[in-house]
This record gives structure tokens, C-alpha cells and sequence, in this order.
């Protein structure tokens, strides 16, 4: 069968025609493959139809982003048939959020490997993303600046080209994403960059166990020269004409050398000023700045005042975040934002599956309300990125569904299939059922927590007391449940036929994570006997126990994480884990 020569994009055109002829859809079959563009005056954003109608197969879409998801749609169809005849039908369909991305962490120690991240767009293209963003502190190969990256496995220019490539084939953005203010301690904790930091001599902030520099200093040009010369080496890697310079969680902002400016003029007014310069940068090279919009929602009166093309990433990781509140605040001004859930993967290890399904769903409902004009869902890899990928693969399957159509929320039971299918390819079906019960065992243990779960902070904080807030709430019977479920789950995963190298990885990564929260199990409820005590202050004869069974877990942390990822970054994360095994064995 030959294809249209006006095909939107020839190469999946190709991959389409390949699998029409293996279900016998071809010009030798007698049946014809068409597709135009003329759809109705009035057809939203992504609008297509499909019909299959007297042996005449025709796809019409709206625009480029209408025929990818309609060829995504037909290869769903295609697999689901391959083994009975396509019945006649007739789908007309459109998203309800134009933009609809997925945001993956590749600077909290885990940089994938270039064919992990090729293996995730085809996922994410077959979802019916349309955008994809690499979140970057440190982790691109940047001329000049080899002290930053040199340990870290960075993405070189040429991976990221080859990526965008693949991206763009699938219908895929591939926007760039560079923290532009805050969270830029990778770099400060370097000469010559710390005379950059707002605190040269140093902070305590969340994403590192030392006090240490963590933010640019607003008041100094040479922070925007700096940037200026990311920029240049960065952009020119994608074809997106959209940037995500970050600008969030300005922990130290006016604590230091911009303390005096800040007292002078106002904190917010200091952080919109260095905001605007950072835009500036951006539109000299073309770009439609987004930045994410905690610290301007902090002060709502100054949001008039943003640049009117700035788009605001709005984000929360909970399931009773304030979307409403903060998606009213910025529609108000015109400016355009998106609503960014999350995966609920990070602090956590396994999960947190009813908050990861309720927290997506709550950001498109809200989303839609309010005007949003994306869905950006958001996988983190705070304290060492220690959760394999397959377990955000939950969040990454309800955030399709709901970007898609937000009125219907993924089930317990549809995240199962879904995964089954479309993830795991796992035939006996354990898989999806396991990574999803998993997934609930923050609640099971009945001490829920805010941004991660309690059985994962009790196998890395062992110095803190039982009655921090991480473990206020935990008791013995909460802990036995968990174990349980745990136990139940590797019992399932153990019987997972792992007929490919997919399913090999996503069994050994869950059983690995599953068997490590299992020991946090056993280390809480030891713990509790004695709360008064430290990890390291437990009798001697029960850390010994404890670390026979976390010692391997730790070994076998390396052989987990080059499954899919670089070497770099696989120290500072272990690091974690070997400081538990340290407590246990002193």
C-alpha cells in the first residue's frame, strides 16, 4: 500500500502501514488507507475520526496532534484485534488539555540510559502525551563546566538531538528544562561558582544532608551570565520553542548577599525582578518561558505583573492540594498555566497509589475548570531517586487518562488492565496487580504522610526518634499489616513469568523495592519495642538481624539501578541505604 505523500508524518505513517497490512489492510487486500485534514470549521485542539466502513479505511484530524493520536488509537485497535478481524466502527474523539506532558527527574542522582528514555517515549507516544520534559540541575553535558557534571553521567548534546528526534517522530515536544535560581546547589557547592550563591558559606535545605550554597544570588548579574551561557549550549539541542527555566522553592532568597534588596524593596519584588530578567533571556532566544508558580502564588497580587506569555506551572503532589484556589489566582490575570500532579512515586519506593490516582485527578478536574491550558505530570527523585521507573508507571498511565479526559478517573481496576497491556505485557498478570497493591502500603502501615510514606523514611532515618512526625502515628499492628500485604505481593511477583527483558526488569526492580520495604517493616516494629532509642541504639543481637537482611538489598541496589540507568549518581544514592546498614552494624 502506498501512503499518501500529504501524510502529516511519514515515518509513523510507515510504522501505521506496517501493522494495517499484518491485519490484512493493504492496496493487495483491495482496501485503501486515506486521511485528510479538511475537519470541521468548529473541531477543538486534536480533533480526529476514524472509520472503518466498507472495506475503506479514512483518518481525518483537525491538526498534527490530531493524527498522532489517532494513529495511536489505530495501533491500540490493531494490537487488541491481532488475532480476529477489525469490525467495521467509526471513533471521533479530542483531548481535553491541548498540552499534555510528563516531566521526568534525571538530576536527583538517576540519569537514564539514551535507550531507557527512547524506550519511554514510545510508551508515552502510545498514551498520547504530547510533551515530555527532562528535569536538569546539573545533568547536561555543558562545555566549560566539566566540575558540575563530571561524576553525574550527563545527557550530551548529541543524545538529547537524537532524542528530540524520537520525539518528534511520535508526536512528542521535547521541551528543555534547566532550574534557573533555586535548587542550583550542584553547581554552587563548586568553585568558581559559589561567589554566585545567595549564602556562599551555606544552608540547611531539604535536598541535602549538608548545610551547604543552594540558590543564585538575585542581585548579582554574573547569576545571569551564567545562565545566558546554559542557555546558548542547551536550547540549541531542541526543536521546542518553549523553555521550563524552574525558578522554584527559593528556600534562601534574601538571606544573604540580596538581603538588603529584599528589605528594601520587598522579597516578592526582588524575586519578580530576577523572574523578568530571566525572561528576557529566554525570549532573546526565541523561547515561550514556563517556570514553575509556587513562589509567585505566594504573593498574588504581583501575578498581574508577570510577562503575558509566561506560562505558570502550577503544582502539587497531594490529593487535597489546592488547585481551585491557586488555578483561580492565575486565570484571573490571563496568563496562561498548566496543573501539575505527580506520580506520588518519590519518598516512597513503592508508591502511594490512591493518592497518586486522586491527586491527578483532582489537577484535571480542576484543570478543566479553570481554564488550564496543560496537564504536566510531574515523577521526582528526592533523597537518592531510590524508586525504580516502573513504579511511576501508575501515575504516568492515570495522567494520560486524565489529560485526556478528565470527567473519568483510572481505577484501581483500570490502572491493573491498563498496565497489563499496555506496560508489562505480563501475561500471568501479576505484575500490575502487584506494583498497584504495592503501591498502597503507606496506608496500610495507618501513618500516612505529606509528600512520601512512612515506611520509606523508617529505612533512612534511623537517628530520628519514633516520635518525629515521620512515625508519630505508627504502631505495631500497622506495621504487621504492611508487611503482610508485602509479603502477599512478592509471593505474586515470585510467580510473574518473565517472558522478555521488559518484564525481567519490571519484576526484579518491584520485588527489590518490595523486599526493602519489607525491612523497614521489620526496623519500625523493632523500633517501637524501644522508641525512645536511635536505629543504632538497638540491642546489638537485633541490628545484627536487621542488617543480614538489608545488606544484600544494599548489594543489589547497582545491579537495579544499571537495569536502566548510567552509572552516575549511583553512589550519592546508595549512600542512603549504606548509612542505614552503618547504624545496624556499629
Amino acid at each position: 500500500m502506498t501512503l499518501p505523500t500529504q501524510a502529516p508524518n511519514p515515518r509513523l505513517a510507515e510504522r501505521l502501514r506496517r501493522a494495517l497490512e499484518g491485519q490484512g489492510i493493504g492496496a493487495s487486500q483491495g482496501r485503501a488507507l486515506c486521511w485528510n485534514d479538511d475537519a470541521p470549521a468548529d473541531a477543538p485542539a486534536g480533533w480526529y475520526r476514524i472509520a472503518l466502513e466498507d472495506s475503506r479505511l479514512s483518518l481525518t484530524a483537525g491538526d498534527d496532534d490530531g493524527f498522532h493520536s489517532a494513529v495511536a488509537t489505530l495501533l491500540q485497535i490493531l494490537r487488541l484485534c491481532k488475532d480476529t478481524p477489525l469490525p467495521s466502527f467509526v471513533i471521533t474523539d479530542w483531548p481535553d488539555f491541548r498540552h499534555r506532558g510528563a516531566m521526568l527527574d534525571v538530576s536527583r542522582d538517576k540519569v537514564p540510559t539514551l535507550e531507557t528514555l527512547l524506550r519511554l517515549v514510545e510508551l508515552l507516544g502510545s498514551l498520547k502525551y504530547n510533551q515530555l520534559q527532562l528535569y536538569i540541575e546539573h545533568t547536561f553535558a555543558y562545555r566549560g563546566h566539566q566540575v558540575v557534571h563530571q561524576n553525574a553521567s550527563p545527557l550530551t548534546p548529541e543524545e538529547i538531538i537524537t532524542l528530540d528526534q524520537a520525539c518528534l517522530d511520535l508526536g512528542i515536544e521535547l521541551v528543555p528544562n534547566q532550574n534557573s535560581f533555586g535548587h542550583f546547589h550542584r553547581w554552587l557547592i563548586h568553585e568558581p561558582y559559589r561567589r554566585l550563591a545567595e549564602c556562599p558559606e551555606g544552608i540547611e535545605h531539604p535536598f541535602s544532608e549538608t548545610r551547604e550554597p543552594y540558590g543564585l544570588c538575585a542581585s548579582d548579574p554574573a547569576a545571569l551570565e551564567l545562565l545566558a551561557d546554559l542557555y546558548d549550549q542547551l536550547l540549541p539541542c531542541f526543536s521546542s520553542r518553549q523553555f521550563n527555566v524552574g525558578l522554584d522553592e527559593t528556600f534562601d532568597l534574601g538571606q544573604g548577599r540580596s538581603k538588603a534588596l529584599c528589605q528594601a524593596k520587598g522579597q516578592g519584588e526582588v524575586y519578580l525582578d530576577f523572574l523578568c530578567a530571566v525572561h528576557r533571556l529566554v525570549s532573546e532566544r526565541g523561547r515561550r518561558m514556563q517556570f514553575w508558580g509556587d513562589v509567585i502564588l505566594l504573593r498574588p497580587d504581583l501575578i498581574e505583573r508577570l510577562p503575558k506569555d509566561a506560562v505558570a506551572l502550577i503544582w502539587g503532589y497531594e490529593e487535597n492540594h489546592p488547585f481551585a484556589e491557586q488555578a483561580r489566582a492565575v486565570a484571573a490575570s490571563g496568563r496562561a498555566f498548566y496543573l501539575c500532579p505527580g506520580t506520588s512515586s518519590w519518598n516512597s519506593l513503592l508508591g502511594r497509589t490512591d493518592n497518586a490516582l486522586k491527586n491527578i485527578a483532582s489537577a484535571a478536574g480542576e484543570g478543566l475548570a479553570h481554564g488550564a491550558s496543560g496537564l504536566l505530570i510531574t515523577d521526582w527523585g528526592d533523597r537518592g531517586h531510590l524508586q525504580p521507573l516502573s513504579v511511576s508507571y501508575l501515575g504516568l498511565f492515570a495522567g494520560a487518562a486524565a489529560a485526556w479526559n478528565a470527567a473519568e478517573s483510572l481505577t484501581h481496576r483500570d490502572a491493573i488492565a491498563a498496565l497489563d497491556d499496555w506496560a508489562f505485557r505480563d501475561a500471568t498478570h501479576n505484575l500490575a496487580h502487584a506494583a498497584t497493591e504495592l503501591g498502597n502500603a503507606y496506608k496500610v502501615c495507618g501513618h500516612p504522610l505529606f509528600n512520601g510514606s512512612s515506611l520509606f523514611y523508617l529505612l533512612l532515618d534511623g537517628d530520628k526518634p519514633m516520635s518525629h512526625r515521620r512515625f508519630s502515628g505508627l504502631t505495631a499492628d500497622g506495621l504487621n499489616a504492611a508487611r503482610a500485604l508485602v509479603d502477599e505481593q512478592l509471593e505474586r511477583l515470585a510467580a510473574t513469568d518473565c517472558a522478555d527483558d521488559e518484564t525481567m526488569r519490571t519484576q526484579r526492580e518491584l520485588s527489590w523495592a518490595a523486599q526493602l520495604i519489607a525491612v523497614a517493616c521489620q526496623i519500625g516494629l523493632a523500633r517501637l519495642e524501644q522508641p525512645e532509642h536511635e536505629l543504632a541504639e538497638l540491642p546489638k543481637s537485633t541490628r545484627a538481624q536487621l542488617a543480614r537482611r538489608l545488606a544484600p538489598l544494599v548489594t543489589e541496589h547497582e545491579a537495579i539501578w544499571l537495569l536502566r540507568n548510567r552509572s552516575g549518581g549511583r553512589a550519592d544514592s546508595v549512600k542512603r541505604l549504606e548509612r542505614t546498614l552503618a547504624q545496624l552494624r556499629r
